[in-house]
């Protein structure tokens, strides 16, 4: 079962969407009166990330927000790894700081916890009839093929390897070494988690509200051709 919900979020310069995403997440109910921690790793940001983080943690004093600041700017994978390691929640779920996923979607991906004591459940961008942006066809067509050479390396048969959206038991999420530094985190994860015996995963629709680059997206097609690396890489590699 689980009774607390631990929310990862790691942010490097979001000063434009930190304090929206935070009060989105602070006001949803989850079902079956489960509770929630936050956890916010700030990766040296350059701007007003840390100040504002701060004034939401002041206005919110009920609200278990933890804040931690790493010494240097080291990737959004460390970032992740560090908050694993410091949350305290039966499961957890990573939350990128800006908005293109919906908070209130939290619940969707719980019920196969409620119902069938799931380790993980993958929130994807590509079932379901939840709403989503329309805007990349290259960065779709990417993700699907990503996807899929993920499902031939792993034997899953995922159609959102890449989503933000997984919600993980803890104990299983603490046992993983994240060593990617940026996005190839996402096939790597994948990877690890498939290896793990009797591993109950699975997957959910949820709505995706895509960012543009002048918005502040940030993955770029580099970051395509290196996860195309980490799903051979930890096929063998652990």
């Amino acid at each position: 079962m689980i009774q607390l919900l631990s929310v990862l979020i790691p942010a490097y310069n979001e000063e434009r969407t930190i304090k929206h995403i935070l009060e989105y997440v602070i006001e949803v109910k989850l079902i079956e009166h489960i509770k929630k921690e936050i956890v916010v790793v700030d990766d040296a940001s350059k701007d007003k990330t840390v100040e504002i983080v701060q004034n939401v943690i002041k206005k919110y004093p009920d609200q278990k927000i933890k804040l931690i600041l790493q010494e240097k700017n080291q990737g959004k994978g460390a970032a992740i790894q560090r908050a694993i390691q410091e949350c305290t929640g039966d499961y957890l779920i990573i939350q990128d700081a800006d908005l293109e996923y919906d908070p209130e979607e939290y619940n969707l991906l719980i019920k196969p916890v409620l119902k069938d004591n799931a380790d993980v459940v993958f929130g994807s961008r590509f079932i379901g009839h939840h709403p989503h942006r329309i805007l990349f066809y290259w960065h779709s067509k990417g993700n699907r093929f990503l996807t899929n050479l993920s499902n031939m390396m792993t034997n899953l048969n995922l159609t959102d390897m890449e989503t933000c959206y997984k919600l993980m038991r803890s104990s299983i999420a603490k046992k993983i070494n994240i060593k990617e530094k940026r996005f190839g985190i996402e096939p790597e994860i994948t990877a690890k988690l498939a290896k793990v015996p009797h591993i109950k995963i699975y997957e959910v629709g949820i709505s995706y509200y895509g960012r543009t680059y002048e918005e502040g997206k940030k993955i770029g097609w580099k970051d395509g051709f290196r996860a195309l690396w980490c799903i051979v890489k930890y096929r063998f590699v652990d």
